[in-house]
């Protein structure tokens, strides 16, 4: 199995926290369960060097899942409570170096 980052894109105005959030939150990792290396943690501040895009869509947390290929990662990375108020997530195979 494959390792792949998932980088979540808060909304820009984003505002953590709320029994419903934190509810929505909880079932998506609970989809994530069998796949979890690292669940990651939530990014409160952030700041950028070089070109990293817009701000749109800042870095609201990550999480490090195994599955089989990158579309099985995206699946998955589907249910991030993100997606239904304008945020997305990025999925990034991670390539081990020796």
């Amino acid at each position: 199995m494959t390792k792949y980052v998932l980088a979540f894109r808060s909304p820009k105005n984003y505002t953590p926290g709320g029994d419903e959030t934190m509810a929505q939150w909880q079932s998506f990792f609970e989809g994530l369960a069998g796949h979890i290396v690292d669940p990651g943690n939530p990014v409160y501040s952030r700041t950028s060097v070089g070109d990293c895009g817009s701000d749109v869509n800042p870095l609201g947390g990550y999480t490090v899942i195994q599955t089989n290929n990158i579309e099985a990662a995206a699946t998955l990375a589907k249910g991030c409570p993100f997606l239904a108020i304008g945020g997305g997530v990025e999925v990034g195979e991670i390539t081990e170096l020796m």
